[in-house]
Parts: structure tokens; sequence; C-alpha cells
């Protein structure tokens, strides 16, 4: 079993690549008839009908005390609980979630790493399926949330949410999040991922989204080639 730093060593694996009452009604209304009220039910409607997606992904980690910006691409796959990234540009890597494990893979090293989820499941996938499927009940038991208002992104009329952690070891690295759903869709076109103890964040854009697609199960399957060594991070 791995011991208390588990939560931060996932955490720092898979969020850095590629999360009252009262404040929980914080929102206040947007333009419109728009509150935090009716964004909640509408995730919740849309989260009946979730099933998959594919997307193409871009993160770029932004490094404010010496204004430096990193840019990587790659693929996702969600299915379910069960979730695929492969990050092709600069560096290449895969993040496999498959049952209670974590696969952190990279080709240049020939290794895998494996992270044991264990009782932390829960917590790792409010940041790992953060806006896909995630319906309001699900989001207001792991967030305290506020409606920012209803921006134009990509064209696309959204919703912003800003989200704080409640569990303190999640807040011990990710501050806040800032979510932009797509109103037609009630999927995530943006994530901002503020870190902890810094002014560094990193931003994710999805595009070409296909909802409920099919997807093979080998596509979710912790297959490496041969001679890729195995790698288990101490807590």
């Amino acid at each position: 079993m791995y011991g208390k730093r588990v939560v931060p060593a996932v955490l720092a694996a898979v969020v850095a690549l590629a999360m009252s009452a009262s404040a929980m009604r914080a929102g206040t209304q947007a333009h419109g008839t728009l509150t935090l009220e009716t964004v909640l039910n509408s995730l919740n409607s849309a989260a009946k009908d979730f099933r998959s997606l594919t997307a193409e992904v871009e993160r770029t980690k932004v490094t404010v005390v010496v204004n430096v910006k990193s840019t990587e691409t790659g693929t996702l796959w969600v299915r379910g609980d069960k979730m695929r990234l492969e990050l092709k540009e600069p560096d290449p890597r895969t993040v496999l979630r498959s049952g209670d494990t974590i696969f952190v893979y990279t080709p240049g090293l020939k290794q895998v790493e494996e992270y044991n989820l264990g009782k932390h499941r829960e917590l790792v996938d409010e940041f790992l399926l953060l806006g896909f499927g995630t319906s309001g009940h699900d989001l207001q038991k792991g967030f305290l949330i506020t409606l920012i208002g209803e921006p134009v992104l990509d064209r696309q009329k959204t919703v912003l949410l800003e989200l704080t952690p409640k569990d303190q070891a999640a807040r011990n690295q990710i501050a806040r999040i800032r979510l932009w759903l797509d109103e037609s869709s009630w999927l995530p076109l943006q994530q901002e991922f503020f870190e902890t103890g810094t002014d560094d964040y990193f931003i994710v854009r999805f595009a070409n989204m296909a909802r409920n697609s099919d997807i093979p199960d080998s596509r979710f399957k912790p297959h490496w080639p041969k001679g890729t060594q195995r790698v288990r991070p101490e807590a």
C-alpha cells in the first residue's frame, strides 16, 4: 500500500499532464435567467446520456515567474471511468486509467509508471474526468462552485464555472479550476488549473469532440511494447 503521499504523487503525474452550503450557492445570476441551479440541472440531464468521447487536446503550461509557456498536444478517449490520453508533441507519453490503476508510459525511456489509486480513486476521478459525463450532483460533491458568466469561446456560447476542491489533499495541488462548458452539449471546451502556492497555471483546450463514439476495449488495455520497464514509484 502507498503511504499518505500517494494523492500528491498521482495528481502530480496526472493533473500536471494532460481538481459550506452557502459557498455552493455562491453562483449569482448571469445573463438572463441562467443560474447555478439551472446549470447543475442541465449537467444532470446531460450525464444520463453520456457514454464516451474522443477529442483532440492541447495543454499549455504557463510558468509565470519566468514567463515561459510550453504546449503539448494529443488525443483523448473517454468511456465510463476509463480514460486514455496520447500525448504526441513535443514529448510522446501515454496516460491510461484502467480500473484502480493509472499508467504513465514514456516510450523514450521505455518505461511505464504505475500508480494504484486505492481509496483515492474518487478524488483522482474528479480531476481526470472533469466535465466528461460529470453530473451536477457529482460536481457539488467534490467542489465549491461559483457561476462566473456566459462568455463566448471559439464562437461557442459557454457557461464559465469556477471550482474550488473541497478535499484538502486536492487543494494542496490545485487551488482552483475554471471550466468552460459548451451550452449546446454541456461538454468542456476549456479547463484552466491554478496550482497551489504559485502563480503558475495550465490551460487544457478540447477540439473535434465526438460524443458517444464507438471506442474498442483494446484502447483501454495496458499493453506496452516488449522490454518496457514497469516502475511503481514509492510514496
